[in-house]
């Protein structure tokens, strides 16, 4: 006797063919199914914040550049301006997730030459120092105009990321958002200078380097709100081509 598939809907396991009323559920299913998840991978991938285009950049090409070191909140070298230019801030970091501190303590406001290489996003510049002479003493030209005081721009209530400005400026990708965060919190915590990303921009810049109230490094306790989206008041100030955000945690919301 020769079992025949029964001519309702039902699908029965012993039987080699597919009723065509399931067939045909099980294919347009899928063909929805599959369309899901194409459209939910582009619109995870459009949501994604884009990395930057921040990287590292060989500008001294071998060379050095000179300036003043200066300590507070953390290592930058004045650079006086030259042949009619402006002078500079740069922000000085170590290769690794650590500082210079150690090694630029001994030149504080002394005339010194580093070597290494930039990283740099948009107005954020950062210089990684390389080598174990990357940053010493050199003579102090005759005509080395001594760097120009802080000058103050006000109070602010900013909001915005923290983020160590190495990794943001491109040495990580992506260098921001919670992905980044453990490696962020390294980062600052060895001494590599952090800095506030702005979502509006304070006098053109979008990138302030931070301190405490007092100037000097990132209070510890803002540790935990790195790579989220928050809210600080302070006092901002400008340094050459750099802005200064000295938050006040006591005002924080």
């Amino acid at each position: 006797m020769t079992l025949q598939m029964p001519d309702h809907g039902f699908f029965v396991g012993y039987f080699r063919k597919v009723p065509p009323a399931i067939r045909r559920f099980a294919l347009v299913f899928g063909a929805f199914f599959l369309t899901g998840l194409v459209g939910a991978s582009l619109a995870l991938a459009l949501s994604e914040k884009r990395p930057g285009s921040g990287g590292y950049v060989d500008e001294l090409r071998g060379g050095r550049v000179a300036g003043f070191v200066e300590m507070r909140p953390y290592p930058i070298l004045r650079v006086p301006g030259q042949d009619g230019g402006a002078p500079r801030a740069i922000m000085l970091s170590g290769q690794g997730k650590t500082g210079v501190a150690g090694s630029a303590a001994p030149l504080s406001g002394q005339w010194a030459e580093v070597s290494g290489i930039f990283v740099k996003r948009g107005d954020l510049d950062m210089l990684l120092v390389g080598g174990h002479d990357g940053l010493r003493a050199a003579p102090q030209p005759i005509d080395a105009a001594q760097p120009m005081t802080a000058v103050p721009l006000g109070r602010w209530r900013l909001t915005g990321e923290i983020c160590d400005g190495k990794c943001f400026a491109g040495a990580m990708r992506p260098g921001s958002g919670l992905a980044h965060k453990a490696c962020a919190n390294l980062c600052i915590t060895g001494g590599v200078p952090p800095v506030f990303v702005t979502t509006s921009p304070i006098d053109g810049r979008s990138f302030l380097m931070m301190a405490d109230a007092e100037g000097g490094p990132l209070p510890k306790a803002l540790l935990d709100q790195t790579a989220v989206l928050i809210e600080l008041e302070g006092d901002v100030e400008r340094r050459d081509d750099i802005l200064v955000f000295r938050v006040d945690v006591s005002q924080q919301r």
